[in-house]
């Protein structure tokens, strides 16, 4: 009867064990331990809010201006500056996990009175390298929680605290407890890693101006500055990065490649780009058309922003003195084509200049070709691959569009082109009758809309004020606010620059007069960046 008993527990020991392996084996990544930490508030960055004393504060001195009320909310403020809520943004230290993540909830520590709120944006770093959007978290049961829903699995996530206040009350957040949760596909699996090339649509451009003053992500404007503003924190790259970055190309074939440091023109949550159901706000919207478009053109919304005010240009893109004048040499807003650079899956380079603020995009990869464009430093570029030259390896990062390799990080692990130097082939057919969104969203539905160029000299900035062209007509100066004129001429050629793509000459471009506009924020007694328009 012993020996049975025994042969009986080694029996049900063996099959223990075997099934202990086989579970082992077959053990989904989701039952894997969730991942939890506390991110150091001292190693953050950020602006509109503050370390002080270990905690991040509010700070309305340096806080930007968004609406006010629920992100689906179709009527969410009015032209009254007590509709406007100063905002402040600040990233934490990113964490390596050791498990694949797609869903990361959040814990805030934080003292929120009335008129204040504390909540976190989320992000992943995709396997590519580059990072998704930032995802605000939805709120949870309980006060100070949420949860964000990555779109696909990521092994390194990032939090970034979002501090409102329309009041005296200014929030603060004393710890951040963050826990991600072990995603059922390995990273790198599924759809979302499909090669596709990164959404491209045309869009109105205006010229941000505001030297002097401060974007969103707290980096101070400089004269012919080099960067460009999207309506919609989800691609605010921080300070002094490149983490999101477009490419954008001007009807005369001219194209600049430049990171997205601040929020605008016009609204402040309307990430165009993205598929409607995705859309943070203005879901109703088709892909690709942004809501000042649609509200200036169609009456969207009554034919009013997200603020309440009326739109005096369907702009979708803001851009730095630089990028609008010595890049693309435009003389007046102006519909140009767009590549959200980060929405695909090409690889994407970091520009570094050695300290000039751009580098030419050359036609050929030579140092005498064409100049057809500029990389901003720091800007993420996509490249092709590597041509070698009898001047050293070049990389290409557009059809007729090249850089030197030695300013492209990385540039050595590409590559070789396949065939022959292409000859360049401008967007500029693109802009005016390629992929125009104006009416159904589609990347590829094309209808010059009335109103989207215009030859009138001056362009106006976000502020509303108007430049002095170099030998341009000025009787019949643009004053703020006044709609686009039409013209069926399209852009106003640049004096003195060669036809395109030959290269833009800088002097030729005016100076910026202007520095900067202000508006009062609610009852907080701080001072804030006026929106487009404004």
């Amino acid at each position: 009867m012993r020996s049975r008993v025994r042969t009986g527990l080694r029996a049900a020991g063996l099959l223990a064990a075997a099934s202990a392996l086989c579970a082992a084996i077959g053990t989904p990544a989701s039952a894997a331990p969730a991942a939890q930490w506390q991110p150091d508030l001292a190693a953050g960055q950020g602006t509109g809010a503050v370390v002080d004393g270990g905690q991040v504060r509010f700070d309305p001195a340096t806080a930007h201006g968004a609406p006010a009320g629920d992100t689906d909310s179709m009527t969410e403020s009015s032209a009254d500056p007590s509709a406007v809520v100063p905002t402040g943004l600040f990233t934490l230290q990113e964490r390596t996990l050791d498990t694949a993540t797609s869903e990361v909830s959040s814990t805030l520590d934080a003292k929120v009175g009335p008129g204040s709120t504390a909540t976190l944006d989320v992000r992943g770093r995709r396997a590519g390298g580059g990072w998704t959007e930032w995802v605000p978290s939805t709120p949870g049961a309980a006060p100070g929680t949420g949860v964000a829903a990555l779109p696909e699995p990521v092994r390194e996530v990032q939090g970034r605290l979002v501090l409102t206040s329309t009041g005296a009350d200014r929030p603060s957040v004393e710890g951040v407890t963050l826990t991600a949760a072990p995603a059922t596909e390995a990273e790198g699996d599924g759809d979302a890693q499909a090669e596709a090339a990164p959404l491209h649509y045309s869009v109105f451009a205006t010229r941000e101006g505001l030297v002097g003053g401060t974007t969103a992500n707290g980096h101070k404007i400089a004269n012919r500055d080099r960067f460009v503003a999207l309506p919609s924190r989800r691609a605010l790259s921080p300070n002094g990065k490149s983490d999101y970055s477009v490419k954008v190309c001007a009807p005369n074939g001219k194209c600049a490649f430049a990171p997205v440091w601040d929020i605008g023109p016009w609204n402040t949550k309307d990430d165009y780009w993205n598929p409607s159901p995705q859309r943070q706000q203005f879901k109703d919207l088709p892909q690709g058309v942004p809501q000042a478009q649609a509200a200036f053109r169609d009456g969207h919304n009554g034919g009013k922003d997200g603020f309440g005010r009326k739109p005096s240009n369907p702009a979708g893109i803001d851009l730095g003195d630089g990028i609008f004048w010595d890049a693309l040499g435009l003389k007046d807003n102006s519909q140009v084509t767009v590549d959200y650079l980060w929405t695909g899956n090409v690889k994407l380079s970091k520009v570094s200049t050695n300290g000039t603020p751009d580098t030419p995009v050359r036609a050929a990869p030579a140092t005498d070709a064409a100049v057809v464009g500029i990389a901003a430093d720091t800007a993420d570029v996509p490249v092709q691959c590597k041509q070698p030259s009898s001047e050293g390896d070049w990389v290409r990062v557009g059809q007729g569009q090249y850089l030197p390799a030695s300013q492209v990080e990385g540039a050595a692990d590409n590559p070789a082109c396949s065939t022959a130097p292409a000859p360049p082939t401008p967007d500029a057919t693109a802009a005016a009758s390629g992929p125009a969104t104006a009416s159904t969203g589609s990347p590829d539905a094309a209808t010059p809309q009335p109103g989207t160029t215009s030859a009138q000299p001056g362009a106006t900035d976000r502020s509303g004020a108007a430049a002095a062209q170099p030998g341009a007509t000025t009787a019949r100066p643009r004053v703020a606010n006044a709609a686009p004129e039409s013209s069926s001429a399209g852009p106003a050629p640049v004096p003195g620059a060669p036809a395109a793509p030959g290269p833009v000459d800088p002097a030729s471009a005016p100076a910026p007069t202007e520095t900067g506009t202000h508006q009062a924020a609610g009852t907080t007694g701080s001072s804030t960046r006026a929106q487009s328009g404004t």
